[in-house]
């Protein structure tokens, strides 16, 4: 008999930033208190299968997919309420469906689908207890155009931008070519509307590049951002956790960019080796905690004054959960701070960031897992029936009042 805490980890996912996805679920895996958690890990593939066993545990299985899978057990869950099984899709006639279950979800998948709200939805359904924020604050985190609305509209402050369909690129181009330049002037940065980990994401300096960066944006994703270009810019992150009770703040990082915008080859192809959760050394063993920074950063102390009071004020507007990042853009000629993105399900879930605030990763999962749990006992005593049965007013045999 065990006391401990069963949580399926879910990882991968359709999206671009599926192999950060595996990394992050890795080094996440790899830091759970053996002695108080019991781990089932839910591999979902490019293709929209989802698998577990022990061989997801390895990351230098995922190098050979076909040959990870082959060792593996199909899975699914269902939809229905309370129901925390997890079952094999292939079962003989005397095979047991179930092959286990679980307390707590757990979902690290960055991009959609899986950040964006969806795979939320499911556990919503489920009624199942699982960590990060819910539906609404992942879609509108996950989303840079209806984040920015929502901020702005609320007083947090964001750099000038516009943004359109990518059917309104084919029918109106050159409209939307020269709203950018008269609204935002050159240079302008184009940004899918719902990706992250910087893929699709270019600098454009005259209207022949804007173009072509539209192109690839809209490759991507079917809305585009555009923003107007601080020349004087230090990128600054924050990770928040909590609730709508209970906000707390790490350590600010300055994430350090090898060209006029962190790429995706900053962030995850630019550290010094590392391992996931059995073996996986290399450079890219370390997503998101190998990007060369400086940490903690140095901020004049109004400047961090700003950040922290906007890194709470995000969190609070957008009712994220567990734990995010917001990354900030700070003019350093007008001493201005902007929030750029938020993201609800960081990059190695943000621990190295914890970390220099004095919080292992281990304890960083533990308080993740218990914010989990106390917004599924508070959801749990909402009153959800309304003490009037419709069935027993008049209206005959149709249906009609």
């Amino acid at each position: 008999m065990t006391n401990k805490t069963t949580i399926a980890v879910f990882f991968g996912g359709k999206s671009v930033e599926h192999e950060i996805s595996v990394l992050s679920a890795m080094q996440a895996i790899a830091a759970f208190d053996e002695n108080k958690y019991e781990i089932i890990p839910i591999y979902l593939t490019k293709e929209g299968t989802w698998h577990t066993g022990d061989a997801l545990l390895e990351v230098d299985n995922f190098k050979n997919v076909k040959q990870l899978l082959s060792q593996c057990e199909e899975v699914y869950i269902t939809p229905s309420a309370k129901d925390q099984g997890i079952y094999k899709v292939k079962t003989s006639w005397f095979g047991k469906n179930e092959i286990g279950t679980f307390d707590v979800a757990f979902p690290i998948l960055h991009g959609a689908p899986g950040e964006d709200g969806s795979l939320q939805g499911l556990f919503e359904l489920k009624e199942v207890p699982y960590v990060g924020s819910d539906v609404l604050s992942s879609a509108v985190s996950m989303d840079k155009i209806m984040s920015k609305m929502v901020l702005k509209e609320s007083g947090v402050s964001v750099v000038d931008y516009t943004w359109f369909y990518e059917a309104d690129w084919f029918e109106k181009e050159e409209e939307i070519l020269a709203e950018a330049k008269a609204t935002l002037g050159y240079p302008i940065i184009v940004k899918p509307a719902n990706l992250g980990s910087s893929v699709g994401i270019s600098k454009a300096d005259n209207e022949e590049e804007l173009r072509e960066a539209i192109e690839l944006a809209t490759s991507f994703a079917p809305r585009i951002l555009l923003e107007k270009v601080i020349t004087n810019l230090t990128e600054i992150n924050c990770s928040v956790m909590g609730n709508n009770g209970n906000i707390m703040l790490s350590a600010c990082e300055e994430p350090l960019r090898s060209g006029e915008i962190l790429s995706y080859d900053d962030k995850y192809m630019s550290g010094n080796g590392g391992k996931g959760a059995k073996g996986g050394g290399g450079s890219s063993g370390k997503g998101m905690s190998g990007l060369k920074r400086k940490l903690p950063a140095e901020l004049p102390t109004d400047v961090q004054a700003a950040i922290n009071k906007m890194a709470h004020d995000t969190f609070r507007v957008l009712d994220n959960g567990g734990v995010v990042r917001i990354d900030f853009l700070w003019d350093k000629d007008t001493n201005e701070v902007f929030v750029n993105e938020i993201n609800s399900i960081p990059g190695s879930l943000s621990f190295y960031l914890w970390e220099a605030t004095d919080k292992s990763f281990s304890a960083l999962l533990d308080e993740m897992i218990s914010f989990a749990l106390k917004r599924q006992r508070d959801r749990s005593g909402l009153v959800k029936t309304y003490d009037r049965n419709i069935f027993q007013m008049s209206g005959g045999k149709t249906g009609k009042a």
